[in-house]
């Protein structure tokens, strides 16, 4: 399974892996992606897509970094602000769009500094 270090996608929602993504697992919530882990096949062919570095092997993930996992998984299995049920497998992300709101965790991470504003 795959896991994004939202520290690195977080407010950048970089899309280079989405459309490298055979299966379509890659959705997009309000500040950052999310793999959906029931339906990644871990194939690799996001994570060198990424052009900020932000997929890890569920294994290689920093270890400052291990909360992301579980809360991307939550991305899926838990009910979001605003939405009636979890999101669970729709069968891909072009079925559901955007969804538009994160995790709880992710909303309350500081907004990322832009490159215009380092």
């Amino acid at each position: 399974m795959r896991a994004f270090d939202s520290r690195d996608c977080l407010d950048v929602v970089e899309k280079s892996c989405v459309l490298e993504c055979p299966v379509d697992c890659i959705y997009e919530g309000a500040r950052t992606m999310y793999i959906n882990p029931d339906e990644c096949v871990d194939c690799d062919a996001c994570k060198p897509a990424c052009r900020i570095g932000a997929i890890y092997w569920e294994g290689d993930l920093p270890d400052d970094e291990q909360q992301h996992l579980a809360d991307n998984a939550a991305f899926f299995s838990q009910t979001l602000p605003g939405r009636d049920g979890p999101l669970g497998s729709p069968g891909g992300a072009d079925t559901v769009g955007r969804i538009g709101v994160d995790t709880p965790l992710v909303a309350a991470l500081p907004a990322a500094e832009s490159a215009a504003d380092a």
